[in-house]
Parts: structure tokens; sequence; C-alpha cells
């Protein structure tokens, strides 16, 4: 990759020991037939956070107050270690999280993005279709997509319990059900707004922007997390 400025392995350390929160609400979007490809925003990356301060962009603000069941589990969350030291992926809206550079790659009835981190490549199905009411419980859920204009709406649901919303170990429940409003107000600029609404942990849901800077010269890089945590856990994973 050519004119990196930012150290990955040094900024997955810090979001491993570090802190995000989130903050506000909107309703869930329902899905609508493709458009056609002559119609469809362009989103092509690469896309890294604004500014390129990570230490600013993972800092989200309050979440909406906790239930007994986040509360509870928050507490019992404190006393492990951080997942992705453990190489799980983080799920979402936690994936907006990380110091990796991102892209979308836009086909007629899907649209993916793909994350350095990890190499977790998310699927956004466009064709109408609904939710599948058999769904297999995932970190990063199931995606259903529209365009509202130039704007890319993602309704995800569908998530395991086996990660956390952010980096205080703030927990999510199997009952998460996220929005994502993507769209690009200028040539090099992408806002991405999402919803996180968990009625089994949160008392209300609530809503959170990020920005990210458009970095046409950036490539994604092979990362392999299970090579780069072995300075971590040089005997192998911890018991």
């Amino acid at each position: 990759m050519r004119h990196r400025t930012v150290s990955i392995a040094a900024a997955g350390v810090v979001l491993a020991l570090s802190s995000l929160f989130l903050p506000g609400a909107t309703a869930a979007p329902q899905t609508s037939k493709s458009q056609p490809a002559s119609q469809i925003p362009d989103l092509s990356g690469p896309w890294f956070f604004h500014g390129g301060d990570i230490r600013v962009n993972f800092d989200l603000g309050p979440s909406a107050p906790m239930l007994p069941w986040a509360e509870d589990h928050f507490k019992a969350n404190q006393q492990k270690l951080n997942s992705v030291l453990y190489c799980y992926p983080v799920g979402v809206p936690r994936i907006w999280t990380q110091p990796y550079i991102f892209e979308f790659i836009t086909q007629p009835k899907r649209i993916l993005i793909y994350y350095e981190f990890q190499h977790t490549v998310r699927q956004i199905h466009m064709d109408g279709r609904e939710h599948p009411k058999d769904l297999l419980a995932t970190y990063m859920g199931d995606s259903i997509g529209k365009w509202e204009g130039d704007t890319l709406v993602i309704d995800t649901v569908g998530f395991n319990d086996r990660t956390w919303l952010d980096n205080t170990k703030r927990p999510l429940s199997d009952a998460l059900h996220v929005i994502e409003r993507i769209r690009r107000p200028s040539h090099d600029v992408l806002e991405v707004e999402f919803t996180v609404d968990d009625p089994k942990g949160y008392a209300k849901p609530w809503t959170v922007k990020r920005t990210f800077d458009l970095h046409p010269d950036w490539e994604i890089s092979e990362h392999v997390c299970e090579d780069n945590n072995t300075y971590l856990f040089p005997n192998g994973e911890p018991k």
C-alpha cells in the first residue's frame, strides 16, 4: 500500500485498550427494489477517518441508558480481555470504529463493504428481499439495503451476542437492530450515520454520525489478525 501515514499495528493496540461510546435516534427503513445501475450513487473509496485522528474518531460520546441486562453484562465484561485480541469479528456498529481503510464494491443486486480490518466483508442485499425468518445469528448480522436518493440505507439484524458495541465492553444482545445511512456529501467526504436499537439492553435507540475522507492513492493491505497479535500472546491464546 502507498502513502499510508497510520501505524496499523499501533492503532490496533490503541483500539483494543481504549473506549468508545455512542449518542440520538431514528426509525428503521423498509427495503425496496434495486435501483437501476445508471442511477446508483458512487461510494467508491478507499475511505479513512476524517482528519486521520483515531483518538477523536473512536470516542463517540454517551449511549442511551443501560437496562439491568446490559448493566450486569457490562460489569462482567470488565473482567474479560478485549475480543479483538482473540481475532474475533467486531460486529456492527463497532466495525466503524476500527482505524483501517474500507471500500465499497457495487454490484447489480448487492453491495459489498470490504474492510481492511481482519479482511471483513459485509454483503448488503439490494434486491428488495426481507430478512429471513430463520436467521442464523452471526457477528456481522444479516443486511438488506435500499437507496433513498443519494443515501444508502442499510437495515441489519440477526446478531449474536459474542462481541460488544464498543471497546468499553458495552454489551449487545441478539435483539440488536442497526440502521446505517451512508452518503457522499462531496467527492472527498463520506458520512456514515448509524442508529443502534437494542431493546433488551438499552432504554431507547440512539444515533451516531461518523465522517471519513477519501484517500485515492491508498490500497487495502493484508491484515492477518492471527499473525499481528503474536507479540501479545507469544505462547498462544490465553486460557
